[in-house]
C-alpha cells in the first residue's frame, strides 16, 4: 500500500509517498481502508522535530493521527465493530491507504467521510478541556482561537452544555464564529476591553487554543489564574494558569459522544479544504499557516 512518510525532520518537502507493508492489527485495535485523514497541528510539529523530546520517532516514519474509513480487519477482543463498518478514530500513520486505529466510533449516516476524518483530535480535545476547566451552565467562557478545528468543536460543545461563549478569531472569521454559536470578537491589542464590553458581568473561565501569548489577559479577565487553561502555551503555569495535554488513553468513549452530537446536528466541523494524499505536505503547510475555518482533510485515494 502507499503511505506518506518522512526520513528526516524538516519542512513539508520531507514528506514522500512510499510503498510500505499493510499494518498489522493487534488486540484491541481495528484496521481501516482510509477514505480521509484529518490534518492536525501535532502532525506537522512531529514532522518538523519541534516536539521530538515529548513525541520521539524512529525515522523513517509515517505521519497522521486521525482517519475515517471502512473497517477491513478487527483485532482480538474488539466486539463493537465489524468488517465493513464505517468508522472514524485516532491511530498512527493515518496518511495512508490503510491504517490501524486505537480509538474509534461509528460514523453517523448524515456525516461524510471527509467531515468525520476531522473529528477525532478536535472532539477529544474539546471534551477534555471543557471537563478540565469545568465551565457550568449559565457561565461565560472565553475561547482564544475559536475558528479552527479544536476551537469550532469547543464552541459547539460548550454551547450544548448551556455555556455562553465569547470566541476570538481574525476579522474574516467573525461571521463564522456567530454561526457556531459564539459571541465573536477579534484578537490582538485591546482584547481585554473588547471582552469586557461583551461580558459586563465578567468572564468565568477561559481557554487558550491559539497559543498567541494572551495568558496574562485571560487571567486578568477571569480574575483567577486557575480558571485559565491552555493547550498551546507552555508558559501558562508561569502566570498561574494550567496546561492540558493528551494523556494518550483510549478515546473511544468521547468519540462516541462526538458521534452522538453530530447525529443530532449539535456538532458539525466544516471542511475548509481537501488535499489528495500526494499533497500531504501542502496540507500540513496550510495547517501550520493558521487562520483556518474548520478542518483541512486529506482524501484517499
Amino acid at each position: 500500500m502507499q503511505a506518506v512518510r518522512f526520513a528526516e525532520y524538516g519542512g513539508p518537502e520531507v514528506l514522500r509517498l512510499a510503498d510500505v507493508p499493510v499494518p498489522e492489527v493487534r488486540p484491541g485495535q481495528v484496521r481501516v481502508i482510509v477514505r480521509a485523514a484529518g490534518v492536525n497541528s501535532v502532525d506537522w510539529k512531529i514532522r518538523q522535530g519541534s516536539v521530538r523530546e515529548r513525541v520521539p520517532r524512529q525515522l523513517p516514519k509515517g505521519t497522521g493521527t486521525d482517519a475515517a474509513g471502512v473497517v477491513d480487519e478487527v483485532g482480538q477482543g474488539v466486539s463493537d465493530v465489524r468488517v465493513g463498518d464505517a468508522v472514524f478514530g485516532s491511530g498512527v500513520d493515518t496518511y495512508a491507504e490503510q491504517a490501524v486505529l486505537t480509538s474509534w466510533a461509528h460514523i453517523p449516516e448524515i456525516v461524510a467521510f471527509t467531515e468525520a476524518a476531522g473529528y477525532p483530535v478536535p472532539v477529544e480535545t474539546a471534551i477534555r478541556i471543557l471537563d478540565a476547566v469545568a465551565a457550568q451552565p449559565g457561565q461565560t467562557l472565553l475561547i482564544n482561537g475559536a475558528a479552527g478545528g479544536v476551537g469550532s468543536a469547543t464552541v459547539q460543545l460548550a454551547r450544548n452544555r448551556g455555556v455562553t461563549v465569547i470566541g476570538t478569531a481574525g476579522f474574516v472569521n467573525q461571521r463564522y464564529l456567530g454561526w457556531l454559536g459564539a459571541i465573536p470578537t477579534t484578537y490582538g491589542v485591546g482584547l481585554v476591553e473588547r471582552v469586557r464590553e461583551l461580558a459586563p458581568a465578567g468572564v468565568d473561565k477561559a481557554l487558550d487554543i491559539a497559543g498567541s501569548g494572551v495568558i496574562p489577559e485571560l487571567v486578568e479577565l477571569t480574575g483567577e489564574p486557575s480558571a485559565v487553561l491552555s493547550i498551546a502555551d507552555s508558559s501558562a503555569p508561569e502566570h498561574g494558569a494550567r496546561v492540558s495535554v493528551d494523556p494518550g488513553a483510549d478515546h473511544s468513549a468521547v468519540l462516541r459522544e462526538g458521534a452522538r452530537l453530530a447525529a443530532s446536528r449539535a456538532l458539525a466541523l466544516p471542511v475548509a479544504r481537501t488535499f489528495p494524499l500526494v499533497e500531504a505536505g501542502a496540507a500540513q503547510a496550510a495547517s501550520a499557516a493558521g487562520h483556518v475555518r474548520g478542518r483541512f482533510v486529506i482524501t484517499v485515494p
